[in-house]
């Protein structure tokens, strides 16, 4: 999975702008997001149709902000620039959630 801050602010506009992308937005303090990251390999291999970003939220509050994340881990689905999903909270998040999350996406 890249991670956010290996992109430039025009080149991550160009991915989400061009491509599916999956924002995954967590923290190294956050338990529920060290719960969910060793089955992100396995969720981002399963759905390769997007392209996976982490996020790390505290790093990069300006996008957070700007996407209304507080609650992480959470997860931010793009379109060609078109926000088309969004599992936003601050609940524990299992693989099968996040699964049945990615299965209600538009294809």
């Amino acid at each position: 999975m890249k991670q956010f801050n290996e992109y430039n602010e025009n080149d991550i506009k160009k991915v989400v702008g061009q491509q599916r992308t999956m924002l995954f937005f967590t923290a190294d303090w956050c338990s529920d997001c060290r719960f969910i990251k060793p089955r992100m390999p396995e969720i981002e291999q399963e759905n390769s149709d997007f392209t996976w970003i982490e996020v790390d939220r505290d790093d990069n509050m300006d996008i957070a902000r700007e996407l209304r994340i507080m609650g992480i881990p959470s997860f931010v689905a793009f379109d060609k620039g078109e926000e088309i999903g969004r599992l936003v909270n601050k609940e524990r998040k299992t693989k099968e959630e996040v699964e049945t999350f990615i299965s209600t996406l538009p294809k």
